[in-house]
């Protein structure tokens, strides 16, 4: 089957946003990347396109930045799905692009095999009613091998089958508050994936937390994204630290991402009504996930997965975390 359909293009409207993007790590030397193709609508003004990649270096943090670049409005195709936006090219299959600035200069020429099963983040009815979440969001590619090429500064790394992941998010306004976390690296788990997502939202009212997690282990596919699902599942997130339980009548799963302050990028974002958001983001982060299965009335542990400097996370929100310094750079 393909998963093509889900990276096609939803919104072309003011007042909406729209970003694909993807993560992943160097084998050879930790470091982990993450880049980002934005269509922004705003509510007033032209819209735009965005380019933003960031590098983590775990052995030389000073290495560590993150630059985003403006750009005309994309353009777009549904087939084969493709999303342009200056010189950069963004498929199903491939990403290819290069800017600079800050400094910096970022060249890439990318491509995986695309993945045989979309992951959905939510519950099935949000994407059954077309877009009625004030923010969407899938992986198309949860867990794909990466080759290719990436020069930063002049340093150039080449993947072959590198372990990756690509994401695909639409929506009119971030959450008041929110977590995102994947892990697709785990030693002694070679097919494993996690992905999981919370937020704290607003509507005239707060509202109570919503927590949902999706992992695939050892050939099954455990998904805790159903509205049945929030009741059982609770995360809490701050600064460098995200915990998140999920659970059914029979498994449940417990996660831990941590990461240190100066393995973070603070990116700015803006609402399409201009509001500002900051979410802080790490791709060299550590994931512990325990698994337990149903033993009575008792849990009894199954696996423990370890993924060192291989998870890829964000707390976002209204305020700026202090205590993470180094900023995403927007670029002429």
């Amino acid at each position: 089957m393909s998963t093509e359909e889900f990276n096609v293009r939803r919104w072309h409207e003011p007042g909406t946003y729209e970003v694909w993007y993807l993560t992943w790590n160097d084998p050879a030397t930790d470091q982990g990347f993450w880049l980002r193709y934005l269509s922004e609508a705003p509510v007033e003004g032209p819209a735009r396109g965005e380019l933003w990649f960031a590098r983590f270096d775990p052995k030389d943090p000073r290495r560590t930045f993150g630059i985003h670049k403006h750009f005309a409005a994309p353009t777009d195709r549904e087939q084969p799905f493709a999303l342009m936006i200056g010189d950069a090219q963004l498929g199903h299959d491939h990403a290819i692009g290069e800017f600079a600035g800050g400094d910096h200069r970022v060249k890439w020429d990318l491509h995986w095999q695309p993945a045989s099963a979309v992951l959905r983040h939510l519950p099935d009815f949000v994407y059954s009613r077309g877009n009625l979440g004030v923010t969407s969001v899938q992986s198309p590619n949860p867990r794909v091998p990466l080759s290719g090429t990436l020069v930063v500064d002049g340093e150039t790394f080449t993947f072959d089958r590198a372990v990756a992941g690509q994401t695909h998010v639409w929506g009119k306004k971030h959450a008041t508050s929110w977590t995102w976390g994947r892990c697709a690296d785990f030693a002694a788990a070679p097919d494993a994936v996690l992905e999981l997502i919370a937020v704290h939202q607003k509507r005239g009212v707060q509202l109570p937390k919503m927590a949902w997690l999706a992992l695939d282990l050892d050939g099954q596919r455990h998904r805790f994204t159903q509205l049945r699902h929030v009741v059982r599942n609770h995360a809490t997130w701050r600064g460098c630290d995200v915990e998140l339980t999920a659970q059914s009548l029979t498994t449940k799963v417990e996660v831990q991402m941590t990461c240190r302050p100066e393995d973070m990028v603070v990116a700015p974002y803006l609402d399409p009504d201009g509001e500002e958001v900051f979410c802080s983001n790490t791709e060299i982060g550590d994931a512990l996930v325990r698994v337990y299965r149903r033993a009575g009335l008792a849990w009894r542990e199954y696996r423990t997965l370890l993924g060192k400097r291989r998870a890829h996370f964000e707390v976002g929100g209204r305020t700026r975390d202090p205590a993470i310094t180094r900023e995403h750079v927007l670029v002429d």
